[in-house]
This record gives C-alpha cells, structure tokens and sequence, in this order.
C-alpha cells in the first residue's frame, strides 16, 4: 500500500498494557466511524504495512485501544510506538455540501464572484494558523484564506470552488 492511496488517520502514541495493547490517537473529528476497523497500515518507515486488529476499544476522546493480532507483549508493542497510522482513500466517509477533504480539492479551479476565475488550487498550507488555499495563477501563486463563511459553493462534478472574499483580497494577494 502507498501512502499516496491512503489518508493518515492518527499515531500509535502509547502502550496500554503488559499485553501488547496500544492507544492510538484518531486525527478526526468523527472518531466514531473508526471503532470496528479490521486492519489500520502503520507507517514502518518505507512501507505502509498491515496490521489486523484483534480487538479495539474506544477510550476518552479520540484514542482507541487496539490489540494487533500477533502483537502480544510490550517488546511488541515498543516496536509500533509513535508510527502513523493510516487507511486506504476509499475508507473516507463521502463528504456533501460544502465540506471537504484537503486532498480531494487539489486541481479544481477557484473561482470568486466578483473576481471570476482566480486559478487552479495547487495544494493546501495547513501549517499556519488558517488553513489557506494555494492557487497557482497566471502570475504566480496567491494564498486564499479557507473561511467558512467565503465558500460560496463546492461543485465535484465540475471540479470548481466558489469563493466570496472581502473586496481587495485578491489583488492585495497578486501585488
């Protein structure tokens, strides 16, 4: 499995008990949905490997308690400690209206209702404080701030973004 077919779900943070139980800690915001999983692809640093689940039980907030099969002592489990963890794309839960996944935007066009077409979404720099657009233009590239209350309109079938941002913002970005 490449990590590029897969989505990272959370990192195996600690060890739970003598017996090889480890907590993994969910990065999702509906940890929920990944209770009853079979198997989760730990990052073992060139590969992505399979690891089936015995047993998992979900402890305070997002962390859940996993026991691997084949993996029943603490020796076994030091081995896994701070791996990532993740699952194949077509595990995501199917996203409507105008939410999104970051990777499922990249190459749509953006488009503002003032502006007209901005440019094509490039990635998304989620290292800062807000999330932003990267939009490859013409002139470069500009930066479009992932606000709720801008996205006017997610269109999948067209592969489009619809934004309304505050009057200046895109030139001010340009200059």
């Amino acid at each position: 499995m490449n990590k590029e077919d897969c989505f990272y779900l959370g990192k195996i943070v600690k060890k739970y008990s003598f017996k090889g139980e480890l907590i993994l800690k969910l990065d999702t915001d509906e940890p929920e949905i990944y209770e009853n999983l079979n198997v989760i692809f730990l990052d073992l640093g060139k590969n992505l490997v399979p690891y089936f689940i015995e047993k998992s039980l979900f402890q305070k907030g997002n962390h859940l308690r996993i026991q691997f099969e084949d993996v029943y002592s603490e020796a076994d489990a030091e081995v896994l400690l701070k791996r990532d963890a993740y699952l194949p794309l077509n595990l995501l839960p199917k996203l409507k209206g105008n939410k999104f996944y970051f990777h499922e935007v990249t190459g749509f066009i953006l488009e503002d209702v003032h502006y007209g077409k901005v440019g094509v979404i490039d990635s998304i720099n989620d290292v800062s404080a807000q999330a932003l657009f990267v939009v490859k233009t013409d002139e470069g590239e500009i930066f479009i701030p992932m606000v709720d209350d801008f996205i006017e309109d997610i269109d999948r079938k067209n592969k489009k973004i619809t934004v309304r941002t505050p009057e200046g913002l895109i030139d001010m970005n340009k200059a």
